[in-house]
């Protein structure tokens, strides 16, 4: 063999042992925790990885707890594959007077002095903006960007008008966006979930169905999907829902729901807007009633990766059909056909663990920020810190499994 060919093949050698001796890697850090900077709570984690590579974790600071109290947007971002963050900062601020959702007034507590700022969602665009959608008061929607990846954040643009196109098939009072990430597809159109309700059940969260707003001229403009999920006898209050555009450049939404099924809900469309199928309940996904993550880590090699409390049981032994299950043992599971199976399944936290999103860095790590806690907060439904989780393929499939996306 020619000595070129010869250190080719050394060299080839060296590339794919290294490739294949990854040692199964995962870390834990705390991001945010409870009573800490004014606020009793954080809730509602998201997460996305930039085009430049930095690491944007956000969620609501909540100064009582409730979701219709004061709430604050807070963002921390690391520029070094998430090992060290900035401090966290405020990055969403509408000037002038907010009113107060009328049906919030409705909830038993509820202050009509507090500024209740919810549900953002943000979508890494591959030119290196950062687009960003939020709530004030599950009544209005606004949308900002950055320019300079997660630093700094434009003025605020209500863009609620969007929402009114659902009126003509669902008379909503309260909207929500996301929460969790939102997608840039293929062919650059942003498309967040969202989810609407009439605002007469509970929490003024209930009934509810889920749609999709969409931007193809980067965030300028936002337009109403069609209704993706309706509210059933068998599909009960879709809300909370997460998005990943398929190989073949449809687009699922994966449902939070309180169906007695006590399943995840799936739903597929061509655009990610309209002509959604007839929603299926997904066996292998167990649904206690809880906020998801799902985000795409490979394409040539197809894999998708899900995180969320996978539990069915309750502490006190009263489970009930279409009724919250205690939000513990937080998995990933991880699909080799675009989500039709799910054939890994790893726990991340054995213990009480909550609303969670993921993410996936250039280099392969894979990203979960979770809420968690030793013992319950806030009711269940928020825990004592905000954690980031990083591991690899490796530790995921128990070493059955190595690449990069």
């Amino acid at each position: 063999m020619k000595p070129s060919l010869i250190c080719i093949a050394a060299f080839a050698a060296t590339a794919l042992c290294s490739l294949t001796a990854a040692e199964p890697s995962l870390e834990k850090t705390d991001l945010f925790e409870v009573n800490t900077n004014g606020y009793k709570v954080y809730h509602i984690p998201g997460i996305v990885v930039t085009a430049k590579g930095s690491v944007l974790a956000w969620c609501e600071a909540r100064k009582k707890g409730g979701d219709w109290d004061q709430i604050d947007i807070l963002l921390r971002r690391s520029t070094d594959g998430g090992n060290l963050f900035s401090e966290p900062k405020r990055i969403a601020d509408v000037q002038g007077p907010i009113t107060k959702n009328p049906f919030s007034l409705r909830v038993k507590g509820v202050d009509p002095k507090d500024v209740t700022y919810n549900n953002p969602v943000l979508i890494a665009d591959r030119d290196g903006t950062v687009h960003g959608v939020f709530c004030i008061e599950y009544m209005r929607s606004f949308y900002m960007r950055s320019e300079d990846d997660g630093m700094t954040w434009s003025t605020p643009v209500e863009i609620t008008s969007a929402f009114e196109t659902f009126h003509k098939n669902y008379d909503w009072k309260v909207l929500a966006t996301g929460p969790d990430h939102g997608i840039q597809l293929k062919g650059g159109r942003l498309v967040v979930p969202v989810w609407l309700s009439t605002g007469t059940g509970g929490n003024a969260h209930r009934p509810s169905v889920t749609a999709t707003i969409y931007s193809d001229d980067q965030g300028k403009t936002w337009k109403a999907g069609d209704i993706a999920v309706p509210c059933t006898d068998d599909w009960v209050n879709p809300n909370e829902t997460v998005v990943v555009e398929l190989a073949d450049g449809s687009v699922m939404l994966n449902v939070r729901n309180e169906s007695k099924a006590h399943r995840r809900l799936v739903t597929i469309s061509k655009d990610g807007a309209t002509g959604w199928s007839t929603p299926r309940f997904d066996d292998a996904l167990l649904e206690p009633i809880c906020m998801a993550g799902i985000v795409r880590y490979s394409l040539d090699k197809t894999r998708l990766l899900f995180c969320n409390p996978d539990s069915l049981s309750r502490a006190d032994g009263k489970e009930q059909p279409g009724k919250s299950r205690d939000r513990k043992n937080l998995s990933v599971k991880m699909s080799y056909d675009e989500g039709k199976t799910w054939a890994v399944r790893k726990v991340l936290d054995a213990g009480y663990s909550g609303y969670s999103d993921i993410g996936v860095m250039k280099d392969g790590t894979i990203l979960c920020f979770y809420g968690r806690g030793d013992a319950k907060d806030f009711g269940g439904y928020a825990f004592n810190h905000l954690t980031l989780a990083r591991f690899n393929l490796e530790w995921l499939t128990d070493g059955k499994d190595s690449g990069k996306p």
